[in-house]
């Protein structure tokens, strides 16, 4: 498995129900960069324990930890009664992040921190869990940024069109709404330094209209999005993959930068574009991410 610490390759997020372990090797072995356990949404309030259970061994086996696969839980939102027991049994060597649900102020996030400080230290986790903080409320909107920088355990936000959309009376196709909070959450998370993954496209049904909602947030910086039925990860896959060409340029342009700067040049030309600072950084990105998928 990859270690916890850097980047982690999240195209695709797919959702398995934590009360299905039939589900969890098919999962696995299937084409999505990350696995998200699901002990909130997708699990009655009845089984929650159980499935608790279940996931709990599961994570502790060794076809868990040699799937290569970004391991996520989500678990229950800080004040439901599951919080803290779906922490104290998800936290183990190989978790990759907790995903938080209905974050809406920092305090929650320094709360799961600290409970994760002391449970790796008790257990000897080598490499620190992180944090992936759903911003699903207007609260939490309105805080993501603080949310974002509130401990270094955060590694993404990630928008919950569902819970912040569905009491507003807001469609989940309007697309000015889905842009404008699109971008409130990735400059929220590009302020931390850190990435921000989409939310679920619900119609199962629709794959041009997953295909298109996927490259709206590709085309505002996501890095990633949910996906709640395996025949929507290839889409998520291919949406969120930059074109060989972007990826070729983007080479071009770490290589030239790395020799102008050398001479003190701090602005250049590459394929007839005028490049600088902040273009010399997304080329970095970019770099890194056709490297990381083969494509460089």
């Amino acid at each position: 498995m990859s270690s916890n610490a850097g980047n982690l390759l999240m195209r695709s997020k797919l959702f398995v129900p934590a009360s299905r372990p039939e589900l969890f090797v098919k999962a696995m072995k299937g084409p999505a960069d990350a696995i998200s356990f699901d002990l909130e949404d997708a699990v009655e309030e009845s089984r929650k324990a159980g499935a608790r259970g279940t996931l709990r061994q599961y994570l502790s086996t060794p076809e868990a930890s040699a799937a290569g696969k970004t391991l996520i839980v989500r678990i229950n939102a800080i004040d439901t009664p599951h919080f803290a027991d779906d922490v104290t049994a998800c936290a183990q060597d190989g978790l990759h992040m907790l995903n938080l649900p209905k974050v809406e102020d920092p305090d929650a996030v320094r709360q799961l921190a600290a409970m994760l400080d002391a449970l790796e230290r008790e257990r000897g986790i080598a490499a620190p869990i992180g944090i992936l903080a759903n911003i699903e409320s207007p609260r939490g909107l309105r805080h993501a940024a603080q949310i974002a920088l509130a401990h270094p355990r955060v590694r993404g936000l990630q928008v919950g069109f569902g819970d912040l959309f569905g009491p507003l009376g807001i469609s989940q196709r309007e697309t000015s709404a889905l842009q404008t909070v699109r971008l409130q959450v990735r400059l929220a998370a590009g302020e931390a330094g850190i990435e921000a993954y989409d939310g679920a496209f619900v119609n199962i049904a629709d794959p041009e209209g997953f295909t298109a909602d996927a490259k709206s947030a590709f085309a505002l910086g996501f890095a990633g999005k949910s996906c709640i039925h395996p025949s929507q990860v290839a889409l998520a896959n291919d949406a969120f993959r930059p074109s060989q060409e972007e990826v070729d340029h983007a080479l071009r342009v770490v290589a030239a930068a790395k020799e102008a700067l050398g001479e003190g040049v701090g602005a250049f030309k590459v394929d007839g574009k005028l490049v600088d600072g902040p273009f010399i950084t997304r080329a970095e990105k970019l770099a890194e991410l056709g490297r990381a998928l083969g494509m460089a």
